[in-house]
C-alpha cells in the first residue's frame, strides 16, 4: 500500500490529463464564439489556444491565411510579397471588388497593405522569434484580424 505520499504522487501525475475544459460549465461561451473567430481555420488553432499556447495558436491562424491567399492567387509566393502582388490594385491577382471607382481602388490597396501587414507585424515575429508570449486577448485580437480577412476574400468570392 502506498504511503500518503505516494497517494498524492498519483493524484498529482493523474491530475495532468484533465484540463480546465472538464469543468468549464457547460453555459459559458467559448471566447473564439464570443469574438466569432473564423470557423474555417484548422482545428489546431483552437487547440493550442485551449491548452494555453497563445503564440502558437496565432503562428497557425496567420499561416493558414497566408495559404488560403496563396492557393485563391495560384502563387508560389508567400508572406508580405504574395500580398503585395496579390492585392496589387493596378494588376492584383485577387480582385476583392470591381476596382472601377477610385474608391474601390483605394479599398484594394488598403486590404493589400492589412493583409502584408499581418504577415510581417503578426505571422513573421512568431515563426522567427521563440520568446513571444501572447496574453489570450492579444491572441484573439490576431485572431479576429485575420477573421476579417479570411470574411473579406469569401465576400468576394473566394472561398
Amino acid at each position: 500500500m502506498p504511503s500518503d505520499l505516494g497517494r498524492f504522487e498519483i493524484v498529482a501525475r493523474r491530475s495532468g490529463s484533465v484540463t480546465q475544459a472538464t469543468f468549464a460549465p457547460a453555459d459559458v461561451e467559448h471566447p473564439f464564439d464570443a469574438r466569432n473567430i473564423h470557423p474555417d481555420f484548422p482545428d489546431d488553432v483552437r487547440r493550442l489556444f485551449d491548452n494555453g499556447h497563445y503564440s502558437q495558436a496565432t503562428f497557425e491562424a496567420m499561416k493558414f491565411l497566408d495559404n488560403e491567399v496563396k492557393r485563391h492567387a495560384t502563387s508560389s509566393d508567400f508572406g508580405k510579397a504574395l500580398m503585395m502582388k496579390a492585392f496589387n490594385e493596378a494588376s492584383p491577382l485577387i480582385r476583392l471588388n470591381n476596382l472601377s471607382t477610385e474608391t474601390e481602388r483605394n479599398e484594394q490597396e488598403g486590404f493589400k497593405f492589412l493583409f502584408a501587414g499581418s504577415m510581417l507585424a503578426i505571422r513573421n515575429p512568431r515563426g522567427h522569434e521563440h520568446s513571444i508570449q501572447d496574453s489570450p486577448d492579444n491572441c484573439l485580437d490576431h485572431l479576429s484580424l485575420a477573421s476579417l480577412l479570411l470574411r473579406r476574400l469569401a465576400n468576394a468570392g473566394f472561398k
